[in-house]
C-alpha cells in the first residue's frame, strides 16, 4: 500500500476515508431500518367490493392470512375481532386474506356465522399470498402503517399485548 508523502496529503486521504466510512455507515442503517412496502394489490371482498392499496393509505390495515381449517387461526379469530373494534374508529383497517386452499363456502360460512365485522377476502389462485412473500404459514397477520410501510409481520397468533401497543403507536404517528 501507498502512504501518502506528505502531511497535507495523509490529512486528505483521512478526510475522504472518513466521508466513505459515513456514508457506508449510513446507507448501512437505511438498510437495517428500512420497512418493507405493502404490495400492490387489490383485495376482493365476499360482497365482491374492491380494496386496493391505494385506498388503505392514510390508514394502518392489518392484513391477517388465515384459513377455516387452522385451529391457530380460529382459536385467535375472536381477539382479532375485539382488535378490530378497538381500534377501527381510530383508524385501523382489516383485511382477512382466506388462503387459496380454502374452499369458499366455508369461508363464507365462517364470516357469516361469527358476524366478521372486517373485510374478509378470498385468493382463489394464491395471488395475494404471494405478493406478500409467499405465504405458506397460517395464521400470518401483517401490520401496515399509514405510508404503506410494513411495520411488523406475526407468524403464528401475536402477542396481543404487542401488537396493541404497535397499533396505538402506529395510530397515533
Amino acid at each position: 500500500m501507498l502512504a501518502p508523502s506528505s502531511p497535507r496529503k495523509f490529512a486528505l486521504f483521512a478526510a475522504i476515508a472518513a466521508i466513505a466510512l459515513a456514508v457506508l455507515g449510513f446507507l448501512f442503517y437505511q438498510s437495517v431500518t428500512a420497512k418493507p412496502a405493502m404490495p400492490q394489490v387489490t383485495f376482493t371482498n365476499l360482497k365482491g367490493d374492491k380494496l386496493t392499496t391505494q385506498d388503505l393509505r392514510g390508514k394502518v390495515v392489518m392484513v391477517n392470512f388465515w384459513a377455516t381449517s387452522c385451529s391457530t387461526c380460529i382459536a385467535e379469530m375472536p381477539r382479532m375481532i375485539e382488535t378490530y373494534n378497538k381500534y377501527n374508529k381510530q383508524g385501523l383497517e382489516f383485511v382477512a386474506v382466506a388462503m387459496s386452499y380454502d374452499p369458499p363456502n366455508y369461508v363464507v360460512n365462517y364470516a357469516e356465522t361469527r358476524q366478521l365485522p372486517f373485510h374478509v377476502a378470498l385468493d382463489v389462485q394464491g395471488k395475494l399470498a404471494q405478493a406478500f412473500g409467499d405465504v405458506k404459514l397460517t395464521p400470518t397477520t401483517y401490520v401496515i402503517d399509514k405510508q404503506g410501510n410494513v411495520l411488523k409481520r406475526y407468524v403464528g397468533e401475536p402477542s396481543f399485548t404487542e401488537l396493541h401497543g404497535l397499533l396505538e403507536k402506529a395510530l397515533a404517528g
